[in-house]
């Protein structure tokens, strides 16, 4: 700092960023229902930009992005919306992402949000056919305008997942600063296959996620889902503080 600046002003300035930050952290949330609003390729240039200060081991910085809007989106969706429709079997996972074994307090967790958004859509126990149609709304994005395919090297390591998974992170929290809300979907991965083929990626690499980006649609009944998060004390310890 210069001795013309004013400490005052620049304490405000940093507390200013800061509190746009918490709030586009508090306020991000997985939508699962978009407006067909457009979203500029500019726009999801500066998300990705600001998502591309992320750490990573050694800066290899090892994600990779494909960015589907328009005719390449609606390739993508047109693919996985008929193979789900028609029950094909799907490949399998290209990695392991949910416990091998279900437990607590894991699977209790997963079955709240589950039966919470279920009942928010009046889909009943055993109502096959319409769990399987808000499953297959997944393979639309949601239908969000546009769709990001996040990939990572095949022979890359799990330090190299850790830092694509900060950068995924990044991505949300900065598109929900510029005023867009997102949903991270890993049932993409389950299409590898597929989206290899009509996205044009290289055989080396493996698809971790799909992002869905656009401006949730506040009308749909989803957007009331509440995702419960538990309290500091319920995860973290702290060690040598003072009592």
């Amino acid at each position: 700092m210069t001795k013309t600046e004013n400490p005052d002003r620049m304490t405000a300035a940093v507390a200013a960023a800061a509190a746009t930050v918490g709030q586009a952290m508090a306020g991000r949330r997985s939508t699962r229902a978009f407006r067909a609003d457009p979203v500029a390729r500019e726009t999801i240039e500066q998300i990705l930009a600001l998502a591309a200060r992320a750490p990573s081991g050694s800066n290899i910085q090892p994600w990779k992005v494909h960015v589907l809007a328009g005719e390449a989106r609606a390739r993508a969706v047109a693919a996985m919306t008929a193979d789900h429709s028609a029950g094909s079997p799907r490949a399998s996972w290209g990695y392991t992402y949910y416990p091998v074994k279900w437990r607590a307090p894991y699977q209790e967790r997963r079955r709240a949000l589950g039966w919470s958004l279920y009942g928010l859509l009046g889909i009943g126990r055993g109502d096959v056919d319409r769990m399987q149609a808000q499953e297959r709304r997944n393979y639309a994005f949601f239908d969000a305008p546009v769709g990001l395919l996040i990939t990572i090297d095949r022979d890359m390591e799990q330090g190299s997942w850790v830092d694509v998974g900060i950068f995924v992170g990044q991505v949300l929290i900065a598109a929900e600063a510029m005023g867009l809300q997102t949903c991270p979907q890993a049932a993409l991965a389950t299409y590898d296959d597929v989206l290899r083929e009509v996205a044009g990626l290289d055989p080396g690499e493996q698809i971790v996620c799909g992002i869905a980006i656009g401006h949730a649609d506040p009308d749909d009944v989803t957007a009331r889902l509440e995702t419960p998060r538990e309290p500091v004390e319920g995860f973290a310890r702290f060690l040598g503080f003072p009592d």
